[in-house]
């Protein structure tokens, strides 16, 4: 059974920074692709950011390049964003996936494994 616990969300002013970590266990890390998504109040869950299993290729949102930072440490079987410059509209809980594949811009979990999310809030 895979398991995906993030971490490292809070309060920040706009500008700030946060570092948010998603921890896996359960399987082997280093054969899928990791994602990040996020999902605000009253909006559907967004596509953030994606890496490939070695980490040699990341995908962003328009909405977050030049901003964001997806990483991961096999050895850790972890997996990073770093947030930077955030905004208000950054606001929401984000979460961990597993397993993304994806069908031209449209990301996706191929076998549904979700980490319990994690609540980023930046205050104007």
């Amino acid at each position: 059974q895979v398991q995906l616990v993030e971490s490292g969300g809070g309060l920040v002013v706009a500008g700030g920074s946060l570092r948010l970590s998603c921890a896996a266990s359960g399987r082997t890390f280093t054969s899928w692709a990791m994602g990040w998504f996020r999902q605000a109040p009253g909006k559907e869950r967004e596509f953030v950011a994606a890496i490939s299993w070695s980490g040699g290729i990341t995908y962003y949102a328009n909405s977050v390049k030049g901003r964001f930072t997806i990483s991961r440490d096999n050895a850790k079987n972890t997996a990073y964003l770093q947030m930077n410059s955030l905004k208000p509209e950054d606001t929401a809980v984000y979460y961990c996936a597993s397993d993304i594949l994806n069908s031209g811009s449209h990301y996706y979990s191929q076998n549904d494994y979700w980490g319990q999310g994690t609540q980023v809030t930046v205050s104007s």
